[in-house]
């Protein structure tokens, strides 16, 4: 993303993969797909950027089941755009659904949370700052 231009409300915005031992998986898409890894620090481990091998592009993140991503289940997590998260959460609580991991602030970059549908389907929300 633009980080001088707003995603849509309503867009995907991106997805990544978290998973227990993403040093194994990021080898797999890369073997499998043609996904070309980009070491991302988190401190003491790496995440990982999965870049296009044409483009260069980044499409797609790997990352660590630790830190901010300890709460979540091992599984593709598509982000969609939201104007506020707040509202966003209290409208899903309203109707039916559940906050699986509250909201986190990601610095300069925005805020997301994880909710899940009233069947069952996971999703992150999204605000880019």
């Amino acid at each position: 993303m633009n980080g001088n231009t707003k995603p849509e409300i309503g867009s995907l915005g991106w997805f990544d993969l978290t998973v227990q031992d993403a040093e194994t998986v990021k080898n797999f898409y890369s073997k499998v797909i043609g996904l070309k890894p980009e070491p991302v620090s988190m401190g003491d481990y790496d995440d990982y950027n999965m870049n296009s091998p044409d483009s260069g592009r980044t499409v797609t993140g790997i990352c660590h089941r630790k830190g901010v991503n300890s709460d979540l289940p091992s599984q593709w997590l598509i982000y969609f755009n939201v104007e506020n998260i707040e509202e966003s959460i209290k409208a899903c609580t309203q109707n039916g659904g559940k906050v699986l991991v509250p909201p986190k602030d990601l610095g300069n970059y925005g805020k997301y949370c994880v909710i899940q549908d009233p069947a069952g389907a996971v999703c992150a929300l999204f605000r880019q700052s």
